[in-house]
């Protein structure tokens, strides 16, 4: 047998994967045409650390172009090392063993991704040479690293093989479903049902009919499928509240006279048929974490008093294990009511930390902002040494990946990345019995529906879920129904779209041309104790303002989608530092932006819909605080100008004149148009 191919120095890269190989002289002589630089006679080199590209790779047999990584020609003697790291000890003798062809590709992944990050981890060199009917894996490196190794591909091939059989079920479903139905057509084909010799003509021919498909048998199987695959999974223990004494002892007038004080809570419960009782509220920490006293003192040493009005009325809700949807204006406190909840209930579960062998929380959040400041919130308030890890887009792929594989908690994300580390199997949802949807209705709007549902696929169906959201449009009602199971809803004010009370709301009716002046006399009347925030529709006006102001010599921070995850933090930290009293940024910051000082909000355009505007407002007034919104509004935004004209009612807030006119004017203009 021949040696392994030689092995450059170089790293590959994506674009080395793809190799042709054309025969020449027999000989094993022959041109490799690729992307990669790699030549040679009689021995192919390899392409980067691990591809035989080259004039023929020794063997001296014809051998057929190679079909990708991990594969040979059909020479049985030519094998392919794939990309590794230096090897700790590479003298020990290799640890050996057979390996389905079939399953190669589940053990290097797309692109070399899955056997680089297994051989960096492992600090191993993994071999596997074709072999019919199976290939040989060798695995060098120290006797510790080589076990691991071996495990980790024993793990790979066991879920492509789980995956493979779920595969199959549904196609025989689909096949049988199919065949049964075209049995009873009772429609034949015409040709077979024409005489020998007689020659068909148009009222001869007879339609051929499409077979039936049995719905019903369909459904049967996917659910005799759903339930083979989740039948080997732990029970989960839900119901975790005790209530305390003087909760329990709250009469009913009491209990609705709390509500209406406390911003107007309103709740209910969605499960059809028999209605549930509404926990009573909770007044102190102690009334919903009695038992938990380690929750109390963490709440208390971060300077809070007592529960938010959101917090009092969730808690209970939670610990009981029952779903919920949270509806409340930015700033209320919604984060700590599903995460103090979570804690418990990841400690509470029968399956230990160490068994669950994944993590059992997920909170899934619309932007890598809000993800970040949750991650915060999780370290904060940190209980029995839970460990949770920030998963999301414009991070570093490989340290998430290693952060998720050493095993974690709590898994906060974007769907973006994590519906990415779920496609290439480096993370596992079925441990998941927590599962936290945040901001449901920006996530939505977003466009994330698509990854949340692939997401939840992996997720089991009998989780605990929560759903938050600081609106409630049809969209959210949608996928409420379509992701919780029987919930109650708690919402705190009213349904109906409404701004803070907080911030007392400016609309300035101008034209497009003037917008900059208002701006300049806005910026001319701060004090030198304001932080103000600025909120424009494009990344390019955001560029030309910020670039304006820094000639003029005013201090300024820039934050939208096209700076590096390293610039948006540092813009960030000096703008809640107060190292900057200035910020400039797209909707990008209207969620997730969690700065209690900020005095003012400045909309230089309009947002795009009437939700975004709340979210904008809500940057102000937060924490008890007073604030003050600047809208500037134009002709080219009248289509909102009636809804703006409500949620200025909703907080009994001054409305202009040419306001009323504008929205007059539109639909004016639309009744015309009918």
């Amino acid at each position: 047998m021949s040696g392994t191919p030689e092995q450059t120095g170089s790293e590959p890269n994506s674009r080395d994967f793809q190799v042709n190989f054309e025969e020449r002289d027999g000989g094993g002589r022959g041109r490799g045409r690729g992307r990669g630089r790699g030549r040679g006679r009689g021995q192919g080199r390899s392409l980067g650390r691990g591809l035989d590209q080259g004039r023929g790779h020794g063997c001296g047999h014809e051998c057929g172009p190679h079909q990708g990584l991990g594969q040979t020609a059909s020479c049985s003697r030519v094998s392919f090392d794939h990309p590794e790291p230096r090897v700790a000890d590479s003298r020990e003798p290799p640890l050996c063993f057979s390996l389905k062809n079939c399953m190669i590709g589940a053990v290097i992944g797309r692109g070399g991704s899955k056997i680089k990050d297994l051989q960096s981890s492992t600090n191993t060199k993994v071999q596997i040479i074709n072999g019919n009917p199976e290939a040989e894996v060798k695995i060098f490196g120290s006797d510790e690293m080589k076990r691991k190794a071996k495990a980790a591909i024993d793990a790979l091939v066991k879920r492509q093989e789980r995956y493979n059989s779920e595969s199959r079920v549904h196609n025989l479903a689909s096949k049988s479903t199919v065949e049964s139905a075209a049995s009873q057509s009772p429609v034949d084909n015409a040709a077979s049902q024409s005489q020998p010799g007689k020659k068909l003509s148009t009222s001869d021919t007879v339609k051929k009919v499409r077979p039936m498909i049995d719905w019903d048998h369909i459904r049967a199987v996917t659910i005799e499928w759903e339930q083979r695959k989740w039948a080997d999974l732990p029970a989960i223990k839900k119901d975790l509240y005790i209530e305390s004494k003087e909760t329990s002892l709250m009469s009913s007038v009491e209990v609705e006279k709390w509500r209406k004080d406390n911003f107007s809570i309103i709740c209910d419960d969605l499960r059809k048929g028999d209605k549930r009782p509404i926990p009573n509220p909770v007044c102190k920490f102690e009334d919903a974490f009695s038992q938990y006293l380690e929750l109390v003192e963490n709440l208390t040493k971060a300077g809070f008093k007592k529960p938010t009005p959101i917090q009092s009325q969730a808690w209970p809700i939670i610990l009981q294990g029952i779903d919920l949807i949270g509806v409340a204006q930015t700033g209320t406190g919604k984060t700590l009511s599903y995460l103090m909840p979570g804690f418990i209930h990841l400690v509470s579960q029968p399956t230990t930390r160490e068994k669950r062998n994944g993590p059992g929380m997920l909170i899934l959040t619309p932007t890598r902002e809000l993800a970040l400041q949750v991650k915060v919130e999780c370290s904060k308030y940190s209980y029995k040494n839970l460990k949770s890890v920030c998963v999301y887009g414009g991070g570093n792929r490989k340290e998430q990946i290693k952060n998720v594989a050493k095993g974690v908690d709590i898994i906060i994300a974007t769907p973006g990345r994590l519906n990415d580390l779920q496609m290439h199997n480096f993370v596992n949802l079925r441990t998941i019995t927590y599962l936290v949807i945040d901001e449901a209705d920006k996530m939505l709007d977003l466009g994330f529906e698509p990854q949340i549902m692939k997401i939840l696929s992996d997720v089991r169906p009998d989780r605990q879920t929560i759903m938050t959201s600081a609106t409630w449009p049809d969209t959210v009602r949608r996928l409420s129904q379509s992701y919780l199971k029987d919930p109650m809803i708690v919402y705190v004010g009213t349904l109906d779209l409404v701004a803070v009370n907080t911030v007392k709301q400016h609309v300035i009716v101008t034209k497009e041309e003037e917008k900059r002046a208002h701006f300049e006399k806005f910026l001319n009347n701060m004090a030198p104790e304001d932080k103000a925030i600025v909120f424009v529709s494009r990344k390019l006006i955001a560029d030309d303002i910020s670039s304006d102001l820094g000639i003029q010599g005013v201090p300024v921070q820039l934050l939208h989608g096209n700076r590096e995850q390293e610039e948006r933090e540092q813009a960030l930290e000096e703008f809640k530092s107060g190292g900057v009293k200035l910020m400039i940024a797209t909707d990008l910051a209207s969620r997730g932006l969690n700065v209690d000082d900020i005095t003012h909000v400045f909309n230089y355009d309009f947002p795009r819909n009437i939700e975004e505007y709340v979210h904008r407002v809500g940057r102000t007034g937060r924490a008890g605080k007073s604030g003050t919104s600047i809208t500037l509004i134009t002709e080219n935004d009248s289509k909102v100008a009636d809804e703006l004209i409500n949620i200025l009612k909703r907080t009994s807030q001054s409305i202009p004149e040419e306001l009323v006119i504008m929205a007059e004017e539109y639909k004016q203009k639309i009744a015309e148009r009918r």
